[in-house]
């Protein structure tokens, strides 16, 4: 099967030998694929949100894009956290001058560089802040700043995709072998790992006949993997960041950030410190 152009455009600098071997499970990914298209044709279709997504990579690319983290505002950072999920919740102390003087900082050098040294710059960004539970939205915030602001190059690689040392995320939803949940997966959480996931889930989706806008559908499909063991649970894991269900495409859209603005108002689901909701003067990007 021929490669799509775009996916070896981004692996320029990473050793073949450097990309792990992935050991996925077709039935797995076929189930969570007609689901996928299930629930998005209930609520709209799939191009529905494969435009949200776009919108959402728009937003962070003239925000930062091009050397714009350097004056990137404390209104600006909000906007980008409210369609962050894992990170809107637990950014609130940071959401002051002194915090985004920090964070800026941080981005700039963070998008400074080839892919090769993404897994270092990422390494360097999380070191600006303490390494404790209430950190970790900080690997969260720079996989979502590079993906967002430079897709092609820099595949998902926030921590419900994969994250090697609690052995969670979507890959160990559609692993391949007996009793997944009962076994440590010895795979690394590092840009090659979430290159070749890319890349698999890219030529899965075109020997199903999806040849349109395949790197956001892949986007959408790891975040339907991991929205199905959500569902799973009964909604009670990571309750404070995927509420209960109300449709069919629920904790996908809140996986991928989109439910970012509550529909008709200016109000979103980002909150101050004082758990307060902000508003935006951009709130009807995704309605």
């Amino acid at each position: 099967m021929a490669k799509l152009a775009w996916l070896t455009s981004d692996a320029k600098g990473i050793p073949e030998l450097a990309r792990p071997q992935l050991d996925l499970s077709g039935p797995l990914l076929s189930s969570a694929f007609q689901a996928l298209l299930r629930g998005a044709e209930e609520l709209g279709g799939i191009e529905r949100y494969i435009a949200a997504l776009k919108l959402k990579s728009t937003l962070f690319q003239d925000t930062l894009g091009n050397g714009k983290a350097a004056s990137m505002s404390l209104e600006d950072l909000m906007s980008l956290c409210t369609f962050m999920a894992t990170v809107r919740r637990r950014i609130a102390r940071y959401l002051s001058n002194d915090g985004l003087v920090l964070i800026r900082g941080g981005l700039v050098d963070l998008l400074k560089g080839a892919p090769a040294t993404v897994d270092q710059r990422m390494t360097a960004f999380c070191a600006l802040f303490p390494a404790d539970k209430e950190h970790r939205f900080v690997h969260d915030l720079a996989a979502e700043v590079l993906h967002n602001v430079d897709p092609e190059r820099y595949p998902l690689m926030n921590r419900w995709v994969w994250d090697a040392k609690p052995n969670t995320g979507a890959v160990r939803e559609i692993w391949f072998g007996d009793n997944v949940d009962h076994i440590t997966i010895p795979l690394p959480d590092g840009y090659p790992t979430f290159l070749m996931l890319r890349e698999e889930l890219a030529q899965f989706l075109t020997s199903n006949g999806i040849y349109r806008d395949v790197m956001f559908t892949v986007d959408m499909l790891t975040a339907q993997i991991y929205a199905n063991y959500i569902s799973a649970q009964g909604g009670t894991y990571l309750r404070a960041d995927f509420s209960s269900a109300e449709d069919p495409m629920h904790h996908t859209r809140r996986i991928l950030g989109l439910d970012g603005v509550r529909p008709g108002s200016s109000r979103t689901r980002l909150k101050a410190i004082d758990g307060e909701a902000f508003i935006l003067d951009d709130s009807k990007l995704l309605e």
